[in-house]
């Protein structure tokens, strides 16, 4: 009875007509115009090497960035907060290094040095000899500039920070294959030295 019953299904089965069903049009491909949008947004990859652009500032800017800094850096002295007055002074020093006063950029990153080494704060003492290094290098001072970050991979090496000592002997590499380093012309100077050196 059972083989009865699947012979009789696969006869039923065997006359169904598969060729009279409905067949519907085709569903059109979805566009996707992300990857247009992306380039025509973006520009295309180029090989060319791009020059960095200069981070100069205006002098509104840099008047700006003096008085706050600034009175920062005379309240954390006033109440004897030596520590973050010696980060204010560096940072007062990159900003006339970005306005390319380095004359006064030297003296502050000495003035934010000099307290470093007295608060035993090593990372910043690091960073700050080797930002002073390339100040002198761009002052055309190499020998100094090499004194110092030597004294900076010294400092690395005896505590402990790779890191650093990785920065430091990058930039030694640098000035010793950079030998004929000519000064920066054009050095600006704060408007007082300007007038003082007009009167002589």
């Amino acid at each position: 009875m059972l083989a009865a019953f699947n012979l009789t299904a696969s006869a039923q089965w065997y006359k169904l007509d598969f060729k009279k069903h409905v067949r519907y049009p085709q569903v059109a491909a979805a566009k996707y115009n992300a990857l247009k949008r992306e380039m025509a947004t973006y520009p295309l990859p180029t090989t060319k090497k791009i020059a960095p652009v200069p981070p100069m500032i205006s002098q509104l800017e840099l008047e700006a960035g003096e008085r706050i800094i600034m009175r920062a850096a005379q309240h954390f002295m006033r109440f004897r907060q030596y520590g973050e007055a010696s980060y204010r002074f560096s940072e007062l020093a990159q900003l006339y290094a970005k306005a390319n006063r380095l004359s006064e950029a030297k003296w502050y990153y000495l003035q934010s040095n000099n307290i470093s080494r007295q608060q035993n704060d090593y990372p910043h003492t690091i960073s700050n000899l080797i930002c002073l290094a390339l100040i002198k290098a761009d002052l055309g001072d190499l020998s100094q500039a090499h004194q110092d970050l030597t004294e900076a991979r010294d400092m690395a090496r005896s505590t402990g920070r790779a890191q650093d000592l990785k920065l430091c002997e990058e930039k030694l590499k640098f000035i010793q294959t950079n030998k004929t380093w000519l000064p920066k012309s054009e050095l600006r100077y704060a408007d007082a030295a300007e007038v003082t050196a007009k009167s002589k």
